[in-house]
């Protein structure tokens, strides 16, 4: 059963509207084939694929336990890990652009 959800989640991917019309990758490229890297258990090709999956996950999961638990300075964390996180995925971005 788990490896028809990855069957069907690989056959609906979409492909970016940004590289269909202005021919580069976005600053999100790459997110669908990490996550399903992940859901592969292939945490080495995932980061391969998309550097920035580590901070967006760690970011996700920073929000929910946040939201269940309500965190004394979690507010805070999720702001520095945005941060941090968009930092990472402008240096993806600008390193991809780079090495087209």
């Amino acid at each position: 059963m788990y490896h028809k959800l990855i069957n069907w989640l690989e056959s609906v991917t979409q492909s970016c509207m940004y590289v269909r019309f202005l021919g580069a990758e976005c600053p999100g490229c790459g997110t669908q084939r990490a996550i399903l890297e992940l859901l592969k258990g292939n945490f080495i090709g995932s980061v391969t694929i998309y550097p920035p999956i580590i901070t967006n996950l760690l970011l996700v999961l920073l929000l929910v336990v946040h939201l269940v638990f309500k965190l004394n300075h979690g507010a805070r964390f999720i702001k520095n890990l945005f941060i941090l996180n968009v930092i990472v995925m402008v240096l993806n971005y600008i390193y991809n652009l780079l090495t087209l």
